[in-house]
């Protein structure tokens, strides 16, 4: 089993990406790309060297999978000719990460481009407990193994509560990043879907406005329901904005006729679930 690593967004620290190899161990070759190691101003290499390092390792068909590094930002600039530049190769693959890598996978998904899943990347070593983020981002790139929504497989976490009825079809994107890729080429269909959705470091206020611009969107009111995932590290404001996460979640689902189904065990943390797309 080949694994590529790319960054479309930031660059990979290399001290992760030694420890990252030998956790792996003998579970996975891992294949990182040199351009996970540059860097140009904000990004990992300029737009031209991430996306032809994107295609190229697309494209290889001695890689099985593919795991983006990180997020950032970065990929939104890279995605749309990234893709179209994608052959057959590609949709025998893999595909994991989350935050900033969500346009990516909305993209991909969209055109049915491979196995596409939110999850752990391997920045998140660097956090508390990110050893076994990897071990659940493996099972996922190696044996397939995702959240299946009411019983997790060793390792893998599930979300909750479930819901009736049978396994659900999913989807998962940080809440700033799916309110940017609604209305462009990127967005994948939504109806019939349960979409679950995660946030980090912004304010209550913009976290109502986002819930705002996204629950008035049409094809998000085609969805099955929304489950929030976990709002962290959120920014003290001047005046308190009034509601919490969940109560602004709530809020625009009633007013939008969207059906709250609860939460979701995602986030920017280790405990993010690997939660495969459809």
């Amino acid at each position: 089993m080949r694994i590529g690593i790319v960054a479309p967004s930031c660059p990979l620290d290399p001290a992760i990406a030694e420890r990252l190899t030998g956790l792996v161990g003998s579970r996975a070759e891992l294949v990182i790309d040199p351009q996970c190691f540059l860097s140009d101003g904000h990004f990992a290499g300029n737009d031209e060297a991430r996306t032809r390092a994107l295609i190229a390792m697309a494209n290889d068909p001695a890689i099985n999978a593919i795991w983006f590094a990180r997020g950032g930002y970065g990929a939104c600039r890279i995605a749309e000719a990234a893709i179209k530049g994608m052959g057959a190769t590609a949709r025998t693959k893999r595909w994991l990460g989350y935050s900033d890598a969500g346009f990516l996978l909305a993209g991909l998904y969209a055109r049915g481009i491979g196995a596409v899943a939110h999850g752990p990347m391997p920045a998140d070593l660097a956090r508390t407990g990110g050893g076994a983020a990897i071990v659940r981002a493996l099972d996922w790139l190696v044996d397939g193994k995702a959240s299946p929504g009411d019983a997790a497989p060793s390792g893998v976490v599930a979300i909750a509560p479930p819901l009736t009825g049978g396994r659900p079809r999913q989807l998962a994107f940080n809440l700033t990043v799916l309110g940017r890729i609604l209305g462009t080429p990127l967005q994948p269909v939504m109806t019939d879907h349960v979409l679950l959705i995660e946030e980090v470091s912004e304010h209550l206020y913009a976290i109502d406005r986002n819930f705002f611009h996204i629950t008035t969107n049409a094809a998000v009111r085609g969805a099955t329901g929304i489950r929030l995932g976990r709002i962290s590290e959120v920014p003290q404001n001047d005046r308190a904005f009034g509601a919490t996460a969940e109560e602004i979640a709530q809020y625009w689902c009633q007013k939008s006729g969207i059906a709250w189904l609860g939460h979701a065990d995602i986030g920017h943390d280790a405990q993010n679930a690997v939660i495969a797309f459809g």
